[in-house]
């Protein structure tokens, strides 16, 4: 394999990894303030949808992104209702978000474009771009450094600086900060945050709120960046591999970017399975690779990578001492 071909590899790696690390990162606060979130796969493709819709009817790609958050944010929304005010089953409200995102959005779809729960290609002003950083041209052809800047650093659209970027702002905001402080003690003891006189169903509606934003974020990276357009069911699981990384970082933003990449490199080996020829000399089936994502999730649910303790108050509903 040469360098060439490692940069492509890694570009590919940065590119699949992105949704999957923003939707980790949205469970990391939703599930540090003790709200467990599985409707992490519905509200991504609930964004989706919305966002090539709006994009592809107005040709404004913000718009669409603006669409995207705004409908993660409502199920988000439905998903505290249920688990905050009513102490409903924080599971069974997740699982019901995702059938729900599921029915729905190709219902809509094929409603207002009927084109079998699809939306438009989108074009043009639809759809986000690379970004060409500056220089990158320039020193596209220094050896090592230039392939490196040019081709995996440079290329990219807003959408994946701002996950990358996010990762430092999440630690600062968990761990040098005053609401962070609170955020991880609703999760580990809200009782002691109640007496403090710090409302509880306040900061769990927060960290559910950031949770439905960076969803939708992701949600739209997905059919405005990563693809030109909605289809079906095209999350494909995204959400359920994003809580398995956020297990796999033992609930730590550093841990879950790493995470994120390792899931987004067995996606890109999806793809290029001349590379695993290439490493191995034994020829490899695509499904195979295609599978390991999901393999590896099964393998650190199953506790295989060592124990990972949750917040202690996890999906347990808060009910005020009288």
């Amino acid at each position: 394999m040469d360098f060439l071909t490692l940069i492509q590899l890694l570009d590919s790696t940065v590119r699949l990894a992105t949704p999957l690390l923003l939707a980790c990162l949205a469970g990391l606060f939703s599930e540090r303030a003790g709200i467990f979130d599985i409707g992490l796969e519905g509200k991504m493709l609930a964004a989706a949808f919305f966002s090539a819709a709006v994009a592809s009817v107005t040709g404004s790609v913000w718009l669409g992104l603006l669409a995207g958050i705004a409908a993660s944010l409502m199920l988000s929304a439905l998903h505290g209702v249920a688990s905050i005010t009513f102490r409903g089953n924080q599971l069974i409200s997740g699982v019901a978000i995702n059938f729900l995102a599921s029915g729905l959005t190709v219902l809509i779809a094929q409603s207002w474009f009927h084109q079998g729960g699809r939306t438009p290609s989108l074009m043009g002003g639809g759809r986000f771009t690379p970004i060409t950083l500056p220089f990158a041209d320039a020193v596209a052809d220094v050896p090592f450094l230039g392939p490196i800047y040019s081709e995996l650093i440079s290329g990219h659209s807003i959408l994946v600086y701002m996950a990358f970027a996010a990762v430092p702002l999440t630690w600062f905001i968990l761990f040098r900060t005053r609401f962070g402080l609170r955020l991880r003690a609703v999760g580990e003891n809200p009782a002691a945050v109640d007496t403090a006189g710090v409302s509880v169903v306040a900061l769990r509606y927060a960290a559910v709120a950031i949770c439905g934003v960076l969803c939708g974020i992701a949600g739209a990276y997905l059919s405005t960046a990563l693809q030109a357009g909605f289809v079906k069911d095209m999350s494909a699981g995204r959400g359920y591999i994003a809580l398995a990384a956020l297990i796999f970082a033992k609930w730590r933003p550093w841990y879950a970017l790493y995470a994120t990449l390792l899931f987004g490199l067995f996606g890109a080996l999806e793809t290029r399975p001349d590379v695993i020829t290439a490493l191995t000399g034994m020829r490899v089936q695509g499904q195979l690779l295609g599978a390991l994502p999901y393999i590896m999730t099964v393998i650190i649910l199953a506790g295989f990578v060592g124990r990972a303790n949750p917040p202690r108050a996890g999906g347990e509903p808060y009910v005020k001492e009288r």
